[in-house]
């Protein structure tokens, strides 16, 4: 877990149930985006970042069934679950700041949230813009600030009423901490890349539950770390359901989720 502190830190529990409570509701409409965004590259050789437990690696793989997938994670336990659910890629563990592959060796590299988890966004972006081809295509997506994203607006303000002092500040600062365009093109730039496009993009998120969603972020993110450290974890799954209850209902349930997309082309 070179360069990864504690609140990106994923443990060996969580991938199970991220991929059971919050893939269908959070992840997969967004995968589809990007899974139809990608196919219009008719991309060859693909290097996903960030796979997780293969839910945009798994539509990749439908959508272009003759390009050659590479799907990596830091992740050792989100690498051993992907791998059973979109077996058609080959999977690897892999650092997106010193990436295992040779100069050039892709024409796309896609990514689906994980680019706020990067401890250096344009040393990142450097060594992805060394494994492309020249002109090659890095596309992604980024949560936008936290306040448009009116699950997790109810998760924080559950996790706020559980812990009054000192609450786990995950979302705010990590999956909704690089959420500034202008900061994204920046690097970007910086890193060599042509800005060829930006878009605002909001989706709905559909719950069959509220419970099942808490639960899902409670367990299958790295605030159940956080929770852990702060003790009475049932205690705190209680107070965060009924806040998140209160403010979305019981379920089913939708809500809004609102994301950046970008690509970005190499120079050569």
């Amino acid at each position: 877990m070179t360069g990864i502190n504690a609140d990106r830190r994923w443990s060996e529990s969580m991938p199970a149930a991220y991929e059971q409570y919050l893939v269908p509701v959070v992840f997969r409409p967004f995968a589809e985006d990007l899974t139809a965004r990608a196919t219009t590259l008719h991309p060859r050789r693909v290097l996903e970042l960030a796979a997780g437990t293969g839910v945009l690696t798994s539509r990749l793989l439908a959508a272009a069934p003759s390009a050659e997938v590479t799907a990596t994670d830091l992740n050792e336990a989100m690498v051993a679950l992907g791998s059973t659910r979109a077996p058609g890629a080959v999977w690897r563990q892999a650092d997106a700041q010193r990436l295992p592959f040779p100069d050039g060796g892709f024409d796309l590299v896609i990514c689906q949230f994980g680019v706020m988890f990067f401890p250096d966004h344009i040393e990142a972006f450097t060594e992805i813009h060394r494994v492309l081809a020249p002109g090659g295509r890095f596309l992604f997506n980024t949560w936008a600030p936290l306040e448009t994203h009116a699950f997790e607006v109810a998760l924080q303000a559950g996790l706020e009423r559980a812990f009054p002092v000192n609450p786990p500040q995950f979302f705010p600062t990590v999956p909704h901490g690089y959420a500034d365009p202008a900061v994204v093109t920046a690097d970007l730039t910086a890193a060599g890349f042509t800005i060829e496009e930006e878009q605002e993009l909001t989706l709905q998120g559909r719950a069959a539950s509220t419970a099942d969603l808490a639960t899902g972020y409670l367990t299958g993110t790295p605030v159940c770390m956080a929770v852990e450290e702060r003790g009475n974890g049932p205690a705190v799954r209680a107070t965060v359901i009924e806040e998140m209850t209160a403010r979305l209902g019981p379920g089913p349930v939708a809500a809004p989720m609102t994301a950046y997309v970008f690509r970005a082309a190499a120079h050569p």
